[in-house]
């Protein structure tokens, strides 16, 4: 186990993003999402909640899949600035999800633009990137779009 981690490369880092949002468009198993964050103090601002632990991320996951269905997310900026053993990320992510609101007959399709930050960090004991904070600092639907 390494005590002083590699510093962290933009590139690994634009990885974790991208492998981020595929795990969430396919709706991938807990063991394949939560070593992928954090679990030293995680925090995570969604516009619905935040959360702060890895337990409540697991609570909140697995409700919004249970919501969302046919999810796309396309990464259209990840600007990651460097600093020591950490990365701040200024990602935008266009999502698309469908939603079904019972009793309505048909589902909604959202589709809207996230604008979010993250902090990045390595893990010592496994030495690969991890989320340790995640903001959505805003949303952007676009026109015809249903609303969450």
């Amino acid at each position: 186990m390494t005590t002083n981690p590699a510093p962290l490369t933009v590139e690994e880092v634009q990885k974790l993003a991208e492998d981020w949002y595929l795990k969430l468009d396919v709706h991938a198993p807990m063991v394949e999402v939560l070593p992928m964050l954090s679990g030293n103090g995680l925090e995570m601002k969604f516009p619905e909640a935040t959360l702060r632990s890895l337990a409540e991320f697991e609570s909140w996951y697995q409700g919004v899949i249970r919501i969302f269905f046919d999810e796309v997310h396309e990464v259209k900026k990840c600007d990651v600035t460097l600093s020591g053993d950490k990365a701040t990320v200024d990602i935008i992510v266009k999502w698309e999800a469908s939603v079904w609101k019972p009793p309505a007959r048909n589902s909604e399709r959202i589709m809207l633009d996230a604008y979010q930050t993250w902090v990045v960090e390595r893990l010592v004991e496994t030495e690969q990137p991890v989320i340790a904070v995640y903001t959505v600092d805003e949303l952007k639907y676009h026109e015809g779009s249903a609303t969450l």
